[in-house]
């Protein structure tokens, strides 16, 4: 804590996990949101009267209209996220806004989420748990509720950046021979021993698992479409820990009906927290409410790498993770 910070008033978006909650009211001039409700456009500008920073969550959109609209004292936008899809970056950075996220230290727990929704849709674990909570176990059959091995089979990742290194490094725990699809081949001491693919075509054929692991970009937008799902085996098992719009919900939904695609494990949806409907009706869906990052130790370190941001920017410091 420095005289800089004291005085540096700062408006957090939603409340924090308590540890992280803690500090931010005793090293800033803190503004929280004590009723911890996704604030409107109209609250945001409210509340961030006379702040010098904001800490944001991906559930409020700082698009170009509201960046404009803030108040001429927000200096710096440090959200609680590694994902900047719900800030307009061009926008701020026209603005002379600071834009600082939270990477490297939720890696691990979205790649033990992404295992997760490989291994959980494989075995049917949503399915199967249904059939429990119901009171539909019967008597034990050699034909139900079946599933397919991940352990020696064959895994694509899309998007090889740090979930996506981790990713890999974990599927070599099941035997799973691992290929990537990314921007550029990384250095081999990075690629986990995963084997690279510059086109998606000639990967997606021998993905018996797909990981979708990328940032949402204009490029990576509806990647997987219904044109890829059909370079896919037959039977395939898909899992998207990206962000929802990196799936076009109707290909896939289209898939997991007609069994091309033998199951799904989704953590994100396009529209969350809302989600298209129709995958609550599948049995061969595993879903997941973006808890991709849902681990006290996670959400600490976000909170606090967030804070850091705001804390170096009042001192006049560089910022540990700036993007804009």
């Amino acid at each position: 804590m420095s005289e800089a910070t004291k005085g540096f008033r700062v408006l957090a978006t939603r409340l924090m996990p308590d540890a992280v909650e803690a500090r931010f009211r005793a090293e800033f001039d803190a503004v929280p949101n004590d009723e911890d409700a996704a604030l409107d456009q109209k609250a945001i500008l409210r509340l961030a009267e006379g702040c010098r920073g904001i800490v944001c969550t991906p559930t409020e959109k700082f698009d170009a209209e509201t960046i404009a609209l803030l108040p001429e004292s927000v200096e710096i936008l440090a959200t609680f996220s590694v994902g900047c899809d719900h800030i307009d970056l061009e926008a701020a950075q026209a603005r002379g806004l600071v834009v600082a996220n939270t990477p490297d230290v939720l890696t691990d727990a979205t790649a033990d989420t992404t295992i997760l929704c490989l291994l959980g849709a494989a075995r049917m674990a949503q399915n199967a748990e249904r059939i429990l909570r119901e009171g539909r176990w019967g008597r034990w059959s050699p034909r139900e509720m079946l599933g397919v091995h991940m352990s020696g089979k064959r895994l694509g990742i899309v998007g090889m950046g740090r979930i996506g290194q981790a990713v890999a490094r974990r599927a070599q725990g099941f035997g799973m021979s691992v290929m990537y699809h990314n921007r550029r081949e990384l250095p081999a001491e990075d690629a986990q021993g995963a084997t690279f693919y510059a086109e998606p075509a000639e990967m997606l054929p021998q993905c018996d698992f797909l990981a979708l692991t990328c940032p949402l970009t204009p490029q990576t937008h509806h990647w997987l479409n219904a044109e890829r799902i059909k370079l896919l085996p037959d039977g395939a098992v898909v899992a998207n820990t990206a962000r929802g719009p990196v799936v076009e919900d109707d290909a896939l939904i289209a898939a997991l009906k007609s069994g091309k695609i033998a199951a799904a494990g989704l953590d994100v949806f396009t529209g969350e927290p809302k989600l298209d409907e129709r995958y609550l009706d599948l049995g061969n869906a595993f879903l997941l409410p973006h808890i991709g990052s849902a681990t006290v130790e996670t959400r600490n370190a976000m909170g606090n790498r967030a804070l850091d941001n705001i804390a170096a920017h009042a001192d006049g410091r560089d910022h540990p993770s700036r993007v804009a």
